[in-house]
C-alpha cells in the first residue's frame, strides 16, 4: 500500500479537525478583539484569558526565560544572570535563559510553548498579545515608575543631512516589521516631518537596533530609526561614540520593552513569580546596563500600551496575524536578496 493513500486523507482529517475546533472555539468565546483564534478574551483586558481547563495550566518544572534580541543575545545572557538566578531560588525551579534571534523567532517560541517568560521589545509586545498569548506584566523601571524611550533618528555627524527631508532618496535603515522605534513609528510619524517611508526612500531592514547603529556608522546606511536606549547603552558600552552621529529627529515617550508570560502557565505559579519578579531589585551591574532602572515595574498592557497601538493604526499597520504575516515575508525576502 503506498504510503501517500493514506497520508493525504489523514492530513486532510487533521486540517478539518483544527478548523472545527477552531469553529468550536469562536462558538464558545464571546470577545477576542484582535487575539488569535487560540485565544479569547472575555474580561475585555486585551490579553489572552487563562484557559478555563485546570488540565489545561502548565507548571513546568523548568522556566525558559529570554530578552528581546535588540542586541547580542549572548549580551543579556550575562546581564540577566543574576536575576534568573534569584528567579530559580525564589520559584525553586530552573530557569534557563533561552538565546533568541529575531523577534519572529521569540513570538513563535511563546506560542508553541516553549517559551515561559521573557521581556518582548515595544512593538512585539502587542503581536506576542495577539499571536501568542503573552500577558505583559512589568517593564523596567524605578520607584517613580516605569522606563520609557523615544524614537531618534541617527546620522554620521559629519553627514550634510539635518532634518528628516533631507533623507528623500537616501539609504534609511529600519530594524524590523515587527518593532515600534525601527519601524511602525517612522511609517506613522515621519510624514508629518515631511519624509514618507517607501515613497521618498525605500525602506532596509537591517534587523537589529545595534546593526542599523552599526550601519549608519560604518557608513551603509545613511540613517538609520532606533530605539533611543538601545544607541545609549551601545555608547556607555564603548561600541560607538555618541560624538559620531548626530540625532536629526526625536519622538514623544513609548514604554520600553515589556516583561510577558504566557497565558496558560498555573495561576499559582503565575502568582509567585510576579512576587519573585516585584520585589527583585537590580544589582549594580543591571542598573548600569539599563540606565539606572533597578526593579519591574508593574504595568497594564490595555493602557501603558494605548499609545504604541496609536501609532501602529496611525501608520496603517495592525498588531493581527495577516500583518504580521505580510511584513516578515517582506523582511524575509530583503534578507534573501542581500545574500544573492
Amino acid at each position: 500500500m503506498r504510503l501517500d493513500r493514506w497520508l493525504i486523507p489523514l492530513a486532510l482529517l487533521v486540517s478539518a479537525s483544527s478548523l472545527a475546533f477552531q469553529a468550536h472555539a469562536a462558538d464558545a468565546c464571546k470577545n477576542r478583539g484582535e487575539l488569535d483564534a487560540m485565544y479569547c478574551d472575555s474580561n475585555n483586558d486585551m490579553v489572552a484569558d487563562t484557559p478555563s481547563d485546570p488540565k489545561k495550566w502548565k507548571n513546568p518544572s523548568t522556566i525558559v526565560f529570554t530578552y528581546t534580541p535588540v542586541e547580542d543575545p549572548a549580551v543579556y545572557e550575562s546581564i540577566f544572570k543574576p536575576f534568573t538566578t534569584h528567579l530559580s531560588s525564589c520559584l525553586n525551579k530552573k530557569v534557563v535563559f533561552y538565546q533568541v534571534q529575531s523577534n519572529a523567532a521569540e513570538i513563535e517560541a511563546m506560542r508553541s510553548g516553549r517559551l515561559h517568560v521573557g521581556g518582548f521589545s515595544t512593538g512585539p509586545t502587542a503581536f506576542a498579545v495577539n499571536l501568542a498569548g503573552a500577558v505583559p506584566f512589568g517593564v523596567k523601571g524605578d520607584v517613580n515608575g516605569f522606563q520609557g524611550y523615544n524614537l531618534i533618528v541617527i546620522v554620521k555627524a559629519n553627514s550634510p543631512y539635518q532634518k528628516l527631508s533631507d533623507l528623500k532618496g537616501k539609504k534609511v535603515a529600519h530594524t524590523s516589521p515587527s518593532s515600534n522605534s525601527g519601524h511602525l513609528a517612522p511609517l506613522a510619524l515621519f510624514p508629518g516631518q515631511g519624509l514618507t517611508p517607501d515613497k521618498d526612500y525605500k525602506i532596509v531592514f537591517s534587523g537589529k537596533h545595534d546593526q542599523s547603529v552599526m550601519g549608519v556608522n560604518s557608513g551603509d546606511y545613511d540613517a538609520g530609526a532606533v530605539a533611543s536606549d538601545v544607541f545609549h547603552r551601545m555608547a556607555e558600552r564603548g561600541q560607538v561614540k555618541e560624538s559620531d552621529f548626530r540625532v536629526i529627529y526625536r519622538s514623544q515617550k513609548f514604554p520600553t520593552s515589556s516583561f510577558a508570560y504566557a497565558h496558560d502557565l498555573d495561576p499559582k505559579l503565575v502568582e509567585r513569580m510576579l512576587t519573585c519578579f516585584y520585589e527583585y531589585r537590580f544589582p549594580p551591574e543591571m542598573k548600569k546596563a539599563f540606565d539606572g532602572a533597578d526593579r519591574f515595574f508593574p504595568i497594564n498592557y490595555k493602557t501603558t500600551w494605548e499609545v504604541v497601538r496609536s501609532v501602529a493604526k496611525g501608520s496603517g499597520q495592525g498588531f493581527d496575524k495577516a500583518t504580521y504575516d505580510k511584513e516578515s515575508a517582506r523582511e524575509a525576502a530583503e534578507a534573501a536578496a542581500k545574500k544573492k
